[in-house]
């Protein structure tokens, strides 16, 4: 737990929306309470806090994954205080492996490889420095980031820039290889994640038809272009093999589109371990 004082007004906070664990909130200095009972208010979101170093005798190795992603990465339908994203499930995995690595949640609900959002924030392609190359001990990324650009590549609005416009699968692999050769350059491992389905989300307006193709496109590119050093397929984990382009029934949240609890545990279970 960690507890942060302000001793004055701060301006807007910096916050990560779907924290999925509560924040609890009290005016006045409780740094130094034993009991609970000031902190009256609270929300699903965390404020202010952008990681924790942690020491220890592991601290010089490479035992970091990173997971970089959207909102399947960021654990958008899995149910609150539970940790049931496939993150949590991942690293429960590895522990039981008794494999000595830490995995970094660097999801961001709506976050795109190739745009910029002033709701979602910045393109994966430029916050990849931070979220993984400046992170300490990162020895594996995995990239779970492109179905924002396929899902929304019609979109327009507030949230949009005024030079968003559709790109192209060739575009959207462009990206990917980008952060492969910079993640390369540093010794860092990539795993390319297929796009989940997306058919019959109401949150993407485009065409459904070219949605659908657009996305086909890229995992296929995934799965067989060889650019990554290893492929976790996470719209084989999710999909009905009736209706591939359709999450399976059983494993999506009540929006249609994002994982629930059983979808991020297939998820989780579609890693190979060794290749972490």
């Amino acid at each position: 737990m960690v507890t942060l004082y302000f001793a004055g007004a701060t301006g807007p906070a910096t916050f990560h929306r779907v924290g999925l664990a509560a924040s609890y909130r009290a005016d006045g200095n409780h740094l130094d309470d034993v009991l609970a009972q000031a902190f009256r208010e609270s929300s699903q979101s965390s404020y202010f806090l952008d990681g924790v170093d942690v020491s220890g005798p592991f601290r010089a190795r490479r035992n970091t994954v990173v997971a970089l992603g959207d909102s399947a990465t960021d654990g958008v339908g899995a149910t609150a205080e539970a940790n049931g994203r496939y993150t949590d499930v991942l690293g429960e995995r590895l522990v039981a492996g008794r494999r000595n690595l830490g995995v970094v949640n660097a999801g961001i609900a709506g976050s795109m490889l190739l745009t910029s959002s002033s709701c979602f924030g910045e393109k994966g392609i430029a916050r990849f420095r931070r979220d993984v190359l400046d992170r300490p001990g990162v020895r594996t990324v995995i990239v779970e980031l492109g179905a924002n650009d396929v899902g929304a590549n019609w979109s327009t609005g507030p949230c949009f820039p005024s030079s968003h416009k559709p790109v192209s699968a060739r575009q959207i692999t462009e990206g990917y290889r980008a952060l492969i050769r910079a993640a390369h350059g540093r010794g860092i491992k990539v795993i390319g994640a297929t796009l989940v389905p997306l058919s019959g989300y109401p949150g993407y307006p485009g065409p459904a038809g070219k949605v659908e193709r657009l996305r086909t496109q890229v995992n296929q590119w995934i799965r067989t272009s060889g650019a990554y050093d290893a492929v976790v397929d996470f719209d084989k984990a999710l999909a009905d093999p009736a209706h591939p382009e359709r999450p399976r029934p059983g494993y999506v949240y009540e929006d249609g589109l994002h994982p629930n609890d059983a979808g991020y545990q297939a998820i989780a279970n579609a890693f190979e371990l060794s290749v972490l």
